[in-house]
């Protein structure tokens, strides 16, 4: 978690203009409502993509509250990343159903077809790699989520085609 706004990579929103004023326009429409961090957060989210340690650390400072608090969001709900992600998003369920019907097999062999690890970012930035807990598609385990659409019962031979549709 950046502490201060020093040493802010080169290619962080809050270093890059055009998106330091998306930042900042998101922070002047609702740095005034209840519950502002969050709903400022929230708005970074969904225009930037992500909420790097040094926006956060940069939300912080503009809404004059602690940057533990503005962390502590972040970290807190899963909806949140602090790094970009790929194009598509690839989730593995975790859930009981989906564990017991292999899916810790299919994560090892998933990341050796995208040359990836969970929680990262493909190198072309394609995809990203997630696990989840239970989407409720217990009959289907095991079960991946691309984007939004779910594949069941998959299976190791059939891997390297569903995730196909994430490279693309």
């Amino acid at each position: 978690m950046a502490q201060t706004l020093h040493d802010i990579p080169k290619n962080d929103p809050v270093a890059v203009p055009e998106q330091k004023a998306k930042i900042d326009r998101i922070l002047a429409e609702n740095k005034n409502l209840p519950g502002a961090v969050m709903v400022v957060l929230n708005e970074l989210q969904a225009q930037i993509g992500f909420v790097s340690p040094a926006m956060q650390a940069y939300v912080a400072q503009q809404m004059h509250v602690p940057l533990q608090q503005v962390h502590g969001v972040v970290s807190f709900y899963s909806f949140f990343t602090t790094m970009p992600r790929g194009k598509h998003t690839v989730k593995f369920c975790m859930g009981t159903a989906c564990y017991v019907g292999g899916m810790p097999q299919l994560i090892e062999k998933a990341k050796q077809v995208m040359n990836c690890d969970i929680g990262k970012t493909t190198a072309d930035g394609m995809a990203t790699l997630e696990v989840c807990r239970c989407v409720g598609a217990c009959s289907q385990a095991p079960v991946i989520v691309i984007d939004e659409e779910l594949h069941g019962r998959v299976r190791p031979n059939k891997l390297p085609q569903i995730l196909k549709k994430a490279q693309q």
